[in-house]
């Protein structure tokens, strides 16, 4: 707190200013959704010891530039299905109920709040988005699920979730816009929709049964939309694929924002 230096200073008034900032930061409130597990708040400040030597001034810039406690854009609904030891959570928001266009963000819980990364875009689905997901659809499932698998035709960009190196990682033909499919399964993560986590993407288990599809992963975009996955692009998809870390239990929050944010 600085104060005009043509302002005389009572030592009365020093002494209940003292007083006064001493308190200030209170004491500790419940945990959130928000809190970094195992973290720590300090309150007040400490003088360095002799030892320590001078030290640079602290710049408190958290405390105009806040980080959120909670995921920016999901509502309560939605934040309840999100597991307390989720450290990361890739939201990927689409622009509309019925639309294939979608943007993905990863956010990662630190001490003092969620802190996103590049916003990416994304797609979906060519009809969109659904609540109660069915073989063939051609609708991209609602809700939060895992991210525990990846694989891939080619060998580990560098991601530290188990990887499944295979040939089978193959898609042919062409889109639903006449683009070739070619290289779309070079990095997939597999979304944990009707799946059984611990296995490889290409494990077919359904334990939900075989009408409601699987199949749903994270996968490298191919210029058009879907049958039920998200796509990024090949950058973004190994980019993501480094950043994921199984410690942090990642989870993936998808659907429309209309839905997210209740």
């Amino acid at each position: 707190m600085l104060l005009p230096r043509c302002a005389p200073l009572a030592a009365a008034v020093t002494a209940a200013l003292t007083v006064a900032l001493s308190g200030c930061a209170g004491s500790p409130g419940p945990a959130e959704f928000g809190d970094a597990p195992g973290a720590s708040r300090t309150h007040g400040s400490t003088a360095p010891s002799p030892a320590q030597g001078p030290q640079r001034p602290r710049h408190h810039t958290s405390r105009f530039l806040a980080l959120p406690r909670r995921p920016p854009g999901l509502g309560t609904r939605t934040l309840a299905l999100i597991p307390r030891e989720a450290q990361q959570v890739l939201v990927v928001t689409g622009s509309g109920r019925n639309t294939s266009s979608a943007r993905a963000v990863l956010q990662t819980r630190t001490a003092d709040g969620w802190r996103p990364g590049p916003i990416w875009p994304a797609r979906n689905a060519r009809d969109g988005w659904t609540t109660r997901h069915f073989a063939d659809d051609l609708r991209t499932p609602i809700g939060v699920f895992g991210l525990t698998d990846a694989g891939g035709r080619r060998a580990n960009p560098g991601t530290r979730l188990p990887y499944d190196r295979s040939e089978d990682f193959t898609a042919a033909g062409t889109g639903f816009n006449g683009e070739s499919l070619a290289g779309s399964f070079d990095y997939v993560i597999a979304i944990d929709y009707n799946r059984e986590p611990g296995t490889s993407p290409l494990d077919w288990s359904r334990p939900l049964g075989e009408d409601r599809g699987g199949g749903i992963w994270l996968h490298v975009d191919h210029d058009g939309p879907t049958h039920g996955c998200i796509a990024l692009s090949e950058e973004h998809m190994t980019e993501l694929m480094r950043l994921l870390d199984p410690d942090k239990h990642p989870v993936i929050v998808m659907g429309p924002e209309t839905s997210l944010a209740r």
